[in-house]
């Protein structure tokens, strides 16, 4: 009972750091940048999803990993992107816009196709899914934080300014004692399939991190937007991820829907920074 009522609890001051860090002009680049926009949400809404896909056809994981690897793909990106595009020498603003934009679409997005993708993965084992109740707790538990952040930063800027770092610091605590807590929880099958899930997780990583980049050029983008978007569809929000297993398993605990979250939780680091370092040597300066 204490997990049920902690993770949302958790999940939603996470996402209140993010719309604190937020302001209006950062819904505005929709519009001042529609191109980059744009690409990064279609790559991370609609491709990230169909690489996962394809990684997980071509594997023998159970299917209740399976799933736990597509809920994490259809997740938004994580807190730390901007700070990872940082690194990377990507394009910042972008990065905070598209984290914004496509955190608040994933309220629509996330449970239609965490829906299908249950029926598709664990056929007459799925349990019933209501996808209307699965949208209105990521409404309450995302959607909301961000913006009543957001609107707090508008009010009140130097309070923000003075406190959004604490406010980091505190998400970022609570990310990893979730991580934490689900891979413990799930610890016996954890150990069962590190050997073949923790490749296909940083598998997956790492072609996110090209396929971004590659894109971004072939549409005319900037290194700096290419680099943003890369990391963008990299660095996943696997604390939503392991709150969307839990909804779907609608039990008591964290699921093993939500190990895959878990995992990359930890590896999406070990490939992200030094793969964006690399990916800075080659399309930095272009």
């Amino acid at each position: 009972m204490l997990l049920e009522v902690a993770l949302p609890l958790a999940l939603a001051i996470i996402m209140f750091s993010l719309g604190f860090g937020l302001t209006f002009a950062d819904f505005g680049r929709v519009f001042s940048l529609p191109r980059a926009v744009i690409t990064g949400i279609l790559m991370q809404v609609i491709a990230l999803p169909v690489v996962a896909f394809l990684l997980v056809s071509l594997s023998d994981l159970p299917p209740g990993l399976a799933l736990g690897v597509m809920i994490l793909a259809f997740c938004p990106g994580g807190v730390t992107s901007s700070m990872l595009t940082k690194l990377a020498g990507g394009t910042v603003a972008l990065s905070i816009t598209l984290t914004a934009v496509i955190s608040l679409l994933s309220v629509l997005t996330v449970p239609v196709l965490v829906g299908w993708s249950t029926d598709h993965f664990l056929g007459s084992a799925a349990p019933e899914l209501n996808v209307t109740a699965i949208g209105m707790n990521m409404f309450v538990i995302t959607a909301v934080p961000v913006v009543i952040g957001v609107l707090l930063r508008f009010v009140a800027p130097g309070f923000a300014d003075r406190y959004e770092s604490k406010v980091s610091l505190v998400a970022l605590v609570l990310f990893v004692i979730i991580v934490a807590a689900a891979l413990t929880a799930n610890w016996t099958m954890f150990i069962s399939n590190v050997g073949t899930l923790a490749p296909i997780l940083m598998g997956l990583n790492a072609v996110l991190l090209v396929l971004g980049v590659a894109v971004a050029r072939l549409v005319g983008l900037s290194g700096a937007d290419g680099l943003c978007i890369s990391v963008e569809m990299a660095v996943q929000n696997a604390t939503l991820g392991i709150a969307v297993a839990g909804m779907v398993a609608a039990a008591a605990g964290i699921p093993e829907y939500a190990v895959p979250s878990a995992v990359y939780g930890i590896t999406m680091f070990v490939v992200t920074l030094p793969g964006v370092v690399v990916l800075r040597l080659i399309f930095g300066k272009t």
